[in-house]
């Protein structure tokens, strides 16, 4: 098979969504819908969080960061592939492709870092609530934020500028709606065991270690909860956390479903349908998540929209 470095491959070809041709209306249509949706729905929270002096508060801070961070993410992978159906071009270029792939690692860890500290905020708020407000003050919560940008960047970085040393056969197919890292190494002509090794040990810094933490704190959580003695404390104390618990559960379920067993990847097609629940899905239900199961965002919610009523008439 005749060899090309990276200089030379001038793009790849994504071969996206696996669906027939006839579907593709209708599957444009339902992905276009979504992603609208998660723009919106997010931007909706930041606005909301932005406006109402209530929420402004530590959790609430992380949750905006959270937010901006989805809807970057499903940017990444979306447009392109709705653009890609549109127009029947599959191809993208070899730096639009090593774009996409810095900032979806990026985006992906920073999801990681931002629900690790905002499970940190829950764990100080129920287990430690007199003393909160002194643990979460702004300069920590700014801290947080600033530490979870750096380390996506450097993973992200770590990730991307191995792949750019490598060089590439002249196969340039990649089975999948977007250059994804493990299906671009094996384009590759050269030897990958180093990308592979700092896949293995990021992995485990940027997902593993992340997971542990918010594992530990909801472990914290239900111990004190346990310790509380009316259900009515309980039930306070877990409403202040199920919209979190629930985003982490859906989020971490889809990425330990897609890459820790193997039948949800016995076949490329079963990978790519497994990876659109946490590129499109997990982004797409966080804004309802958070407003339909937290009281906060739904007065918040109210106020607007009476507010926007009121001026309107």
């Amino acid at each position: 098979m005749r060899s090309e470095n990276h200089s030379s491959m001038s793009e790849f070809l994504l071969l996206g969504l696996p669906i027939r041709p006839e579907q593709q209306g209708v599957i444009f249509a339902l992905f276009l819908g979504m992603y609208l949706t998660t723009v919106l729905g997010n931007l909706l929270i930041i606005l909301l969080i932005r406006l109402d002096s209530r929420l402004h508060t530590p959790m609430y801070f992380l949750l905006s960061h959270l937010a901006f961070t989805d809807i970057s993410f499903s940017s990444v992978t979306v447009p392109k592939m709705l653009m890609s159906m549109q127009t029947r071009d599959q191809s993208i270029p070899y730096a639009g492709c090593i774009a996409q792939l810095y900032f979806f690692i990026f985006f992906t860890d920073l999801d990681n870092f931002l629900l690790t500290a905002m499970a940190y905020d829950r764990y100080v708020a129920i287990c430690h609530p007199l003393h909160y407000s002194t643990i979460m003050r702004e300069g920590l919560c700014t801290l947080l934020v600033a530490v979870s940008w750096i380390l996506s960047c450097a993973s992200a970085l770590s990730h991307t500028l191995l792949l750019a040393q490598l060089s590439f056969c002249a196969d340039n197919i990649i089975p999948h709606f977007f250059c994804d890292l493990a299906a671009l190494l094996q384009l590759s002509c050269s030897d990958t065991s180093l990308n592979k090794l700092v896949i293995f040990t990021v992995g485990v810094a940027v997902i593993t270690l992340p997971l542990i933490c918010i594992l530990i704190s909801y472990g914290c959580i239900g111990a004190t909860i346990l310790k509380v003695p009316s259900t009515k404390g309980i039930c306070k104390a877990l409403s202040t956390c199920g919209s979190h618990l629930s985003v982490v559960s859906l989020y971490y379920g889809t990425i330990i479903g897609l890459y820790f067993f193997p039948s949800s990847r016995a076949s490329s097609d079963k990978g790519t349908v497994a990876s659109v629940m946490y590129t499109v899905v997990t982004p797409l239900l966080n804004p309802f998540i958070y407003s339909l199961r937290n009281r906060d965002i739904k007065g918040a919610l109210e106020k607007l929209f009476n507010k926007a009523t009121v001026s309107s008439q």
